[in-house]
């Protein structure tokens, strides 16, 4: 074996000079890439073998079994089909269950049916009118004191069995999900993150760290759990169970239907697949996502979880048209809504650095903390104590003789209720940012969307008071000529702040405007939705840094290059590849030094060179295809000498691979240690590698990433192989030009947020004792009284 060279270029030492340097590359090693060329070659060469072996069997048979053939080719036709069909089923059957579950556990918070201990408040009162004067639905206690202690223990409890799960039985489920997906789709498998149990306790866990009351949302864990029916239902048939590129689609179609449940939105999950997950756009996957958002959407319809005959709780009809004097107020809620996802993502990361580098080993103990803060401070407020699906049902919802709420009384106090709005708006943020990332469960979409909502109905009570104290404006000159009632619907407000928010903290502009008129129905309100979702983009993609699942990535080290974005590197390849490359020679090489290379590196794929003096390129052999010839020897009870020769490509076959005069070893020393015998890989060698000229630019090998997906294109210089280059390496560099040219600064913002890190971790140690103190003071008093009583009864 021959290392070409041991120096490599400047930047790859870069990642080791400290700590901080490490961590954005950290868990590069927990992500195994995935070739999309071979994976795609071995895929069509068994479908070429399967439908040889069809015809064959076909023609060969009589008239009466010549139809069997046919019936497989059928079912094998099918197979992709009942595949999707069975992943949508499971999906919108699970999503069905989570939002029964959730919304029952969401109101024991505040009472129970005393009729039937299993019904929640709406079913619990059901055919009673509102819910307000039902009585079948009783509080805990007649004290409101207790009733606000008991909101205040389930919600923990609930927290607690959440993060109790995910700590012990599956980590992995911890959060929403949706970046490690994104990195899995593009082309790497992260292990046991979207397996069986990490489905299970996810779809536990979820519903619990809902109705905890914390400020997480679900749709992202939908994706999570959707994600992980995608890859666990296809690995049951043989056929799809080792295909890459099958694996693909299928988690690109369940995102599709997870998105779809959450947000009862198909084409809107269709959209955030093409949009957010998806790194190669296919019209195979586009329709396949389709089908499983279809199907998932349909069970889930079919189970009618409310049973209204509706699959979201916030469906409304705005029968009034915009007018064009509202505009500015919808630019004000874009605005809203690019600020809301630049200030929460950016507080958000610091927030997650602050609990990776103080709170790593307290994770069950500050999901508790959480839920008690959020508890105890919401449940005096309604928009935050309510579960935020029908908090927004009550501030999307058009005031009228169907609907009756305090927003919509007539000597309603506007200044009482924009204050309340305003106070769950911060509030919400506040809890969104220290919220999102702890150890349970955890989606950002409609947290964020609720405090859109409260801020959009903030503003539309202010609008509405400006109709109502000063009708004679100009803006409502267009009221007049209509000779409608109302000029100002408020709920039209928090509807386009909710569609602001959310697009804000995701950085997506067709998917939320979809999203939103499907959850909603608002048919007229689209371009009002485009003109908010417009403002919002603009500025994020001026002054932000990307959505949330972006920042994820990059803050969590994860081997992802969007391929939707522009790359800018003004450099050559061999600016970026590895010179550290470990060649096999094509003859010679014996087998006790082909187990020590095995042994010593965890290298995927070796390049095959004619020989150490001749670095030329032959092919390359992978790992897993050199220990698969071994054991195939072994297997046949051949008994392998460590002075053996191990032979990659026969000299015939050098010599029609190239020209030049090769210096080959001879075989006279290895005749006398082994008798002639010899272990031939040269089955196993690709003698087609992908290689490009060391002068390539660097743009040109990443766009070749991301259209073909090799795991790794050898480097050429003057025809003889100089080193090689993966995604991976093309990330590292990427991250050393983003520290290059923002290292003072970035290094600085560092060092300040990490002196910040440590006085709020001090002051949080230093709470800590005190309340340990003050405990202890209650304990020691505890027996010492009891002393007192038990000797003044004696």
């Amino acid at each position: 074996m021959d290392h070409l060279d041991s120096t490599e270029t400047d930047w790859h030492g870069y990642f080791d000079q400290s700590a901080a340097h490490r961590k954005p590359i950290q868990r590069f090693d927990e992500f195994v890439t995935v070739d999309w060329v071979q994976d795609t070659l071995k895929t069509n060469k068994a479908q070429f073998h399967e439908d040889k072996h069809l015809t064959e069997q076909g023609l060969t048979s009589s008239n009466t079994t010549r139809i069997n053939p046919f019936l497989d080719k059928l079912l094998r036709s099918c197979e992709s089909w009942i595949v999707l069909t069975l992943m949508g089923v499971m999906i919108g059957f699970i999503a069905a269950s989570l939002s029964i579950i959730t919304e029952f556990m969401g109101d024991i918070k505040t009472g129970r049916c005393s009729s039937h201990f299993y019904l929640n408040r709406s079913f619990c009162c059901w055919g009673e009118g509102e819910e307000a004067s039902c009585k079948d639905w009783v509080p805990w206690s007649s004290f409101g004191f207790f009733n606000y202690v008991i909101f205040v223990l389930i919600s923990i409890a609930l927290a607690l069995t959440a993060a109790i799960l995910v700590k012990h039985y599956a980590p992995s489920a911890a959060g929403s999900g949706i970046s490690e997906i994104k990195c899995i789709v593009s082309g790497f498998v992260m292990e046991n993150f979207l397996g069986w149990w990490t489905l299970l306790v996810k779809s536990i866990a979820l519903p619990l760290a809902i109705s905890s009351g914390l400020s997480v949302g679900k749709e992202g864990p939908s994706v999570h759990y959707a994600a992980c029916v995608g890859n666990c239902v296809p690995s049951l048939f043989t056929r799809f169970r080792r295909s890459a590129s099958s694996s693909r689609q299928y988690l690109t179609a369940a995102s599709a239907a997870g998105v779809a449940v959450a947000f009862a939105s198909p084409m809107g999950g269709v959209l955030f697949s093409i949009e957010e997950i998806s790194s190669v756009f296919q019209l195979s996957s586009m329709w396949k996502s389709y089908f499983c958002a279809l199907i998932a959407t349909g069970v889930m319809a079919a189970m009618n979880p409310f049973r209204t005959g509706q699959i979201v709780i916030f469906e409304v009809t705005y029968d009034q048209n915009w007018h064009l004097f509202e505009v500015p107020f919808f630019i004000i809620l874009g605005i809203f809504g690019g600020v809301y996802g630049i200030v929460v993502s950016k507080l958000n990361v610091r927030v997650v650095a602050f609990r990776q580098k103080f709170l790593k080993n307290h994770a069950i103990r500050e999901v508790v903390i959480l839920a008690t803060l959020t508890a105890m401070i919401g449940y005096f407020n309604e928009f935050l104590r309510l579960d935020m699906t029908k908090g927004m049902e009550i501030l999307f919802h058009e005031c009228g003789a169907d609907w009756d709420h305090d927003l919509c009384s007539k000597d309603k106090n506007n200044v009482k209720f924009f204050f309340s709005l305003a106070f769950a708006t911060v509030m919400r943020m506040v809890l969104v940012i220290i919220s999102y990332g702890c150890k349970v469960p955890a989606g950002i979409f409609v947290p964020s969307m609720a405090a859109g909502a409260t801020f959009g109905r903030a503003l539309g009570l202010i609008v509405e008071s400006l109709e109502s104290h000063y009708p004679e404006m100009g803006l409502f000159d267009v009221c007049k000529a209509e000779g409608s009632s109302t000029c100002v619907i408020s709920g039209t407000y928090a509807f386009l702040g909710a569609a602001a928010a959310l697009s804000g903290i995701t950085n997506l502009h067709a998917t939320v405007v979809v999203v939103m008129f499907e959850l909603t129905g608002a048919v007229r309100y689209i371009l009002p939705t485009m003109i908010v979702v417009g403002v919002t983009k603009t500025i994020g993609d001026r002054w932000g840094h990307g959505g949330i699942a972006d920042q994820m990535i990059r803050f969590n080290g994860l081997p992802f290059i969007d391929a939707k974005e522009e790359h800018e590197f003004n450099t050559s390849v061999s600016q970026a590849m590895s010179n550290a490359v470990v060649a096999i020679p094509a003859r010679g090489l014996k087998y006790k030094d082909l187990e020590a290379l095995l042994m010593d590196t965890t290298y995927v794929s070796f390049p095959i060179v004619v020989s150490e003096l001749n670095p030329s390129q032959l092919g390359f052999i992978n790992r897993a295809d050199i220990i698969k010839c071994i054991n195939e020897e072994k297997a046949s009870g051949v008994v392998i000498d460590t002075h053996v020769e191990c032979v990659f490509v026969s000299e015939g076959k050098q010599q029609s691979l190239t020209s030049e005069t090769q210096t080959l070893p001879k075989k006279d020393s290895f005749e006398l240690e082994s008798d002639g015998a010899v272990i031939s890989f040269e089955k196993y060698v690709n003698l087609a590698p992908l290689t490009v000229p060391s002068s390539t630019p660097l743009e040109v090998l990443l766009n070749i990433f991301h259209k073909l997906g090799p795991r790794v294109v050898f480097v050429e210089d003057s025809g003889q192989l100089s080193g090689l280059i993966t995604r991976k390496d093309i990330v590292k560099y990427e991250l050393y030009l983003h520290d290059l040219h923002h290292g003072s600064h970035g290094e600085s913002e560092s060092l300040q947020g990490q002196s910040l890190d440590d006085k709020v971790w001090d002051i949080i140690c230093l709470i800590g004792e005190h309340v340990s103190q003050l405990k202890a003071r209650i304990l020691e008093k505890l027996p010492a009284q009891r002393y007192l009583r038990l000797s003044n009864a004696n």
